[in-house]
């Protein structure tokens, strides 16, 4: 994407500098996640909520990700959330983390976020991922097939597929040459047309090497699933660098890793909140998802050995206590990994104590108190 002058400005939309004392741009990721008690609905103004704030202290980007069948994640449809979001946002960067590309054909994924780009124009990420994003049964509904590893197998064909809808440009004599994705390049191209140069940046999303290769290969941004597979991090990043060709898109490496934070003013408390998150993914694990529990719930749950082994290795991957021992984890992990953005994903129960946790990172980093765009800055033109 280039403007008048030749310059590309694609990388702008992808690398930010840092700000306050943040030793990389800080960013969210988040689930929607529906707590005992609670409504999908509330769960989702509460993602609203976390958006707005975040935007007002100076995240980068707000993605949500698609997950199917669990009752405690209501983000089972990031392109209708995202679409809310651009509605109650004016200038954080908006995107799936991600959307899972085999579930879905390229030219739906093509029209859905061409949409959101006319919407929310230069500010939406498509991060794309070759898994289910849940279970084998589910997966096949949703496909309509039991061949599940044709999809994932079939994942950079598939991307190939999506990247020629939203670029329109599939060769001449192609079957789909002459198919358009809408909103999109072609209505820059018949009479009368105009058309946004914006298009959506792509990312691949990954928590092993397979993703990571391609993205380098490809030249694309990657964001590495840190908050659930830890120990594979620094090896597919290592693979993603080694791999990296530049690319029209980039012309160096640029790697996110998403990890799980939540600070509060008492360290016990932030103990008190993340162990919501350690028993709902427990439950999961072990083919019993449901909502995330209350702090009391979890506190009442009797662990078996097994089951308290697993806790303690997830909780051991979530950087958790007071603010700065939230900055000072967020710190050596940036330093460590070499990670060019940290995506921070707080899994807990209650609204009050999510948004006080971001709230008191930012602080911690001291980013800037934003101010918030009036309702009438976010209303489409009448024309």
């Amino acid at each position: 994407m280039r403007d008048e002058g030749g310059v590309d400005e694609t990388h702008d939309t992808i690398r930010a500098e840092p700000r306050g004392s943040a030793p990389v741009p800080l960013s969210v990721l988040d689930l929607a996640t529906v707590g005992s008690g609670l409504t999908a609905g509330e769960a989702l103004r509460t993602t609203v909520r976390l958006a707005q704030l975040t935007e007002r202290r100076g995240f980068q980007r707000f993605w949500v990700a698609e997950h199917h069948s669990m009752p405690g994640v209501a983000s089972s449809s990031p392109a209708v959330i995202l679409a809310h979001l651009a509605a109650h946002t004016d200038r954080i960067r908006l995107g799936s983390g991600g959307v899972m590309l085999p579930n879905h054909a390229p030219l739906v994924i093509a029209e859905q976020f061409g949409t959101l780009e006319a919407l929310a124009p230069g500010r939406v990420d498509l991060g794309l991922g070759r898994a289910p994003g849940t279970d084998g049964a589910t997966a096949a509904a949703l496909r309509r097939t039991d061949r599940l590893h044709e999809g994932a197998d079939d994942f950079p064909q598939q991307l190939a597929e999506l990247t020629r809808f939203l670029d329109d440009d599939f060769p001449g004599g192609h079957r789909y040459a002459r198919i358009h994705a809408v909103p999109g390049p072609v209505q820059g191209s018949v009479p009368g047309g105009v058309q946004s140069a914006d298009r959506p940046v792509i990312w691949l999303l990954g928590s092993s090497g397979f993703s990571a290769r391609l993205a380098g290969t490809l030249g694309l941004p990657f964001s590495f699933a840190h908050h659930f597979s830890a120990a594979n991090t620094i090896p597919a990043l290592d693979l993603y660098r080694e791999s990296f060709r530049p690319s029209e898109v980039l012309d160096r490496p640029y790697a996110k890793i998403g990890v799980q934070a939540f600070a509060a003013e008492d360290e016990k408390e932030a103990l008190r909140q993340v162990r919501t998150g350690a028993l709902s993914m427990l439950r999961l694990r072990t083919g019993r998802p449901g909502l995330v529990p209350t702090p009391e719930e979890a506190a009442a749950y009797e662990y078996s050995p097994a089951e308290r082994e697993f806790v303690d290795s997830w909780l051991a991957n979530v950087v958790h206590g007071t603010p700065d021992e939230v900055r000072a984890g967020l710190d050596g992990l940036a330093k460590r990994t070499g990670a060019d953005e940290l995506m921070i994903t707080a899994n807990a129960h209650g609204r009050d104590a999510r948004l006080r946790s971001y709230e008191l990172i930012a602080d911690a980093y001291e980013l800037p108190h934003l101010p918030a765009a009036s309702p009438a800055d976010r209303t489409p033109d009448a024309g």
